[in-house]
C-alpha cells in the first residue's frame, strides 16, 4: 500500500471535503503517520472513511471528526489541551503536534500502555497518558481546550468548569440515531455558549451515565 498516496487522498477528499480548512490542522494530518498509531490488523483501513476497532467496544474516529475536532478547538503553541480518551494516541499526537501540553486520559490501561509507545517512539514528549476515568477527577486544573472523544447521552457542565475562560470543549451529545457534535466556549464569570457543529455518532463515553446531567 502507497501510504503517502492513500495520506494525500484522506486530506483531500475527506478533511479537506467535509470543511477542515484550517492550514495547522491539515498539516498536522500530512505529517503524523496515522498507519502508525492504528492496530496492526487494520494497517490498510489507517486512511478510510470508517471507525477502526480498539477493544474493549472503543474505536478511532474517522479522519474527518478528527479534522473538524481539532479545528474546532483553535488550538497554539500555548494552549494546554485535555483528553478525555485517548484511544490509539493518533489525535493525541495531533493535539500535542498543536499544542503546548497534552493531558490525556483513558480508562482501559491496555490502550493506554499502547499509546504511550506508540507516542513514544515518535519522540512526541510534551504529552502524559494517565490511565484514569474523567468522571473520578478531584478539583482538576484547568485547561484551554477539551477534546472528549466518546459520545454522552445528555450535556455535563462538569467539562465546562474544567475550563480556562476563553477555553474551548468538542463534545458529541446524544444517542443513536441523532447526535450533534457541539463545540462550547467558557467566558468569563463562568457563563459560556455552545454552538452545534455536525450530526454524527460516536462510541458512548464510559460511565457518562453516572453524572447528573445539566440539561442545555
Amino acid at each position: 500500500m502507497n501510504f503517502e498516496a492513500a495520506r494525500t487522498q484522506m486530506i483531500l477528499q475527506q478533511v479537506r471535503a467535509w470543511e477542515v480548512l484550517n492550514d495547522r490542522v491539515l498539516d498536522v494530518f500530512a505529517r503524523v503517520p496515522r498507519e502508525l498509531f492504528v492496530p496492526d490488523a487494520y494497517r490498510e483501513l489507517a486512511f478510510a472513511d470508517v471507525e477502526i476497532p480498539l477493544g474493549h467496544g472503543q474505536a478511532m474516529m474517522t479522519p474527518k471528526v478528527e479534522g473538524r475536532l481539532l479545528q474546532a478547538l483553535d488550538l497554539n503553541s500555548l494552549s494546554s489541551v485535555l483528553e478525555i480518551g485517548t484511544g490509539s494516541g493518533f489525535l493525541t499526537a495531533c493535539l500535542a503536534a498543536l499544542a503546548e501540553r497534552v493531558v490525556s486520559l483513558e480508562i482501559f490501561e491496555d490502550l493506554a500502555t499502547r499509546a504511550r509507545e506508540r507516542l513514544a517512539s515518535r519522540r512526541i514528549g510534551n504529552v502524559e497518558v494517565k490511565t484514569q476515568d474523567a468522571f473520578t477527577l478531584a478539583a482538576p486544573e484547568q485547561f484551554d481546550a477539551i477534546a472528549v472523544t466518546g459520545s454522552v447521552p445528555r450535556w455535563n457542565e462538569q467539562f465546562v468548569e474544567m475550563l480556562r475562560p476563553g477555553g474551548r470543549l468538542f463534545i458529541v451529545v446524544g444517542r443513536p440515531p441523532v447526535m450533534e457534535a457541539r463545540v462550547i466556549t467558557r467566558h468569563a464569570r463562568g457563563e459560556w455558549t455552545q454552538e452545534d457543529l455536525f450530526e454524527t455518532l460516536l462510541s458512548p463515553l464510559l460511565n457518562a451515565e453516572q453524572v447528573e446531567p445539566f440539561s442545555l
